[in-house]
């Protein structure tokens, strides 16, 4: 029988978790119900107690009631459950979780969920869901879904929403359970609209190669996944064709994938083939959500929500310092791509965002700072998008993967 674990506040939610439990127990699943409430009675009686909870954060119950800080106890509770939760999973005894709140429940519950395996079910009924989600989810696959109305008593609404979520739970729970590898080397590939072709020639030949590949569109969650899934160990290797999150680091665009861009795989010793696909543009929402004092550079209309911005020769000098001590501080095998000819599909001569001197700048100093000598740089008379350099780059990747000797 498989276990469902939901954790929230029995004193504020009571009525809705046991609504919750009673229909995952009908669909056949085992159920263990975790309190994270502080100040009221729970509504029945918890499998994990909030005391239990509580101690689990290293806090005592009592203390946190007497101080009636309901911020210092939201996140003590959210610490607790995290360990709660991670000591279940660790036991056997979780296969999927499931919790209900407005921001304060959410945020608490997206704590505990947030260290679960990639592939366990999580999923959170929330107020929150049709916001800006990244705060809770992270880089995982935790689910968030809306909950129409707010979590306050049932009704014929919140039912049918609390009803559906208990059911995508037990069908996740229910589902057949998919390997978790067939064997191949797992490789990463970082892409962009205008560096699509380089990363499709590239995941075939790969593909062809033996290796099973994971592409990540570079909008900054696709950049921190790919960081999180480098330092948890999961790649055999990556080829960062697509390091455009840099620039928008650098300069303010929406798709930062933040300072730890472009690190994971080089503190972990991955072998990585990095280049610097669309290092030539930072990223805006539609035209007029540039920032006013970028009105006199270079714009381009990418699509109804996309707005490009060329990035300038001092902005390019930089990026080239900041990939080459990144990428210095790399333990395993690395090579550092540059496409003399463009450095994606619209920076190619010709095109709107072609630009010789910024990019001259980024290869000067990207020589000039690479100072590990382990680094390989490789420079190739090609644009990114050109066939051969695909090929070159996935060339280098098989021969630095330790499962392709």
């Amino acid at each position: 029988m498989r276990t469902a674990v939901l954790v929230g506040t029995l004193d504020t939610k009571g009525t809705e978790y046991a609504f919750v439990r009673d229909r995952l127990l009908k669909a056949g699943m085992s159920v263990i119900t975790v309190d994270t409430g502080v100040l009221g009675t729970p509504a029945f009686t918890p499998d994990v107690p909030r005391e239990v909870v509580a101690a689990a954060s290293g806090a005592d119950l009592a203390e946190l009631v007497r101080a009636a800080d309901r911020g210092a106890a939201v996140g003590a509770m959210a610490r607790g459950a995290a360990e709660v939760v991670r000591r279940l999973h660790a036991e056997g005894r979780l296969d999927g979780a499931l919790a209900l709140g407005g921001t304060g429940g959410t945020s608490l519950a997206a704590e505990a969920f947030r260290g679960l395996p990639l592939g366990v079910p999580k999923l959170i009924v929330s107020t929150a869901a049709s916001g800006n989600t990244a705060m809770y989810i992270g880089e995982t696959d935790l689910i968030l879904m809306p909950s129409v109305v707010d979590i306050a008593g049932l009704n014929r609404i919140s039912m049918r929403i609390l009803a559906n979520a208990a059911g995508a739970l037990a069908g996740m729970l229910g589902a057949e359970a998919v390997p978790d590898s067939d064997g191949r080397p797992l490789v990463a590939a970082s892409m962009f609209g205008v560096t699509t072709p380089c990363v499709t020639r590239a995941k075939e030949e790969l593909e062809r190669r033996g290796y099973e590949v994971l592409v990540f569109h570079m909008t900054g969650a696709g950049g921190r996944t790919l960081e999180s899934l480098a330092a948890q160990g999961f790649l055999a290797g990556v080829l960062d064709v697509t390091t455009t999150e840099l620039a928008d680091n650098l300069v303010g665009g929406i798709f930062d994938a933040g300072d730890e861009r472009l690190t994971a795989a080089g503190a972990r010793g991955v072998p990585q083939v990095v280049s610097v696909g669309a290092l030539d543009m930072v990223n805006f929402g539609p035209m007029d959500t540039v920032p006013e004092r970028f009105a006199g550079r270079n714009l381009y209309v990418h699509n109804a929500t996309t707005t490009l911005m060329r990035t300038t020769p001092d902005e390019c000098a930089e990026l080239g310092a900041r990939l080459a001590a990144k990428v210095n501080a790399a333990t395993g095998p690395t090579a550092v791509f540059l496409p003399l000819r463009g450095v994606s599909a619209i920076d190619a001569e010709g095109k709107p965002f072609h630009d010789p001197e910024a990019d001259r700048r980024l290869f000067a100093a990207i020589r000039d700072g690479l100072t590990n000598p382990a680094v390989e740089l490789v420079e190739l008379d090609l644009a990114v998008n050109d066939p051969p350099f695909a090929d070159a780059m996935v060339q280098k990747l098989h021969s630095l993967v330790p499962a392709a000797a």
